[in-house]
């Protein structure tokens, strides 16, 4: 029998999604729905993933985004982290962006970045978007 060595490496995940106004409800709504879909679209286990870090802009400060990750099933082992963004004229208001480091055999370019809501203006040049069977609109990079 062959031995297969799968080459195993930390990727990064990128996302981001906007909150409908400043309340703890509308925080967690949003990211819920975006790390809900960051799960779906990567297929993760939430044994591979090392950190997640969360900014938020100056607007939302009602809840830690990283509260809502920390509920989540199997993420009380991963590192958590929220930051606060630069507040940059004319920028997306009630911006919540994510930065997920994982473990896992997949090239960096298998990795399915999500942004929601508004956010989906970020990154034009990914505007593949495309309808996970969980109804959030999500751009695809390949």
């Amino acid at each position: 029998m062959e031995d297969v060595t799968v080459d195993w490496k930390v990727r990064a995940i990128r996302g981001a999604t906007t909150a409908v106004e400043n309340t703890v409800e509308a925080i967690q709504v949003a990211v819920k729905e975006l790390m809900d879909e960051i799960e779906y679209r990567n297929q993760l286990d939430p044994e591979e993933i090392i950190s997640a870090v969360f900014t938020a802009t100056p607007d939302l400060n009602a809840i830690f985004p990283a509260s809502v990750a920390r509920d989540r099933p199997n993420w009380d082992n991963v590192a958590l982290l929220d930051v606060q963004q630069m507040s940059v004229e004319n920028s997306l208001e009630r911006c919540i962006r994510v930065l997920i480091h994982v473990n896992t055999p997949h090239p960096q370019a298998a990795m399915i970045h999500v942004y929601l809501g508004q956010a989906k203006n970020l990154r034009p040049d990914w505007n593949l978007a495309q309808m996970s069977p969980s109804g959030y609109q999500t751009d695809k990079k390949r």
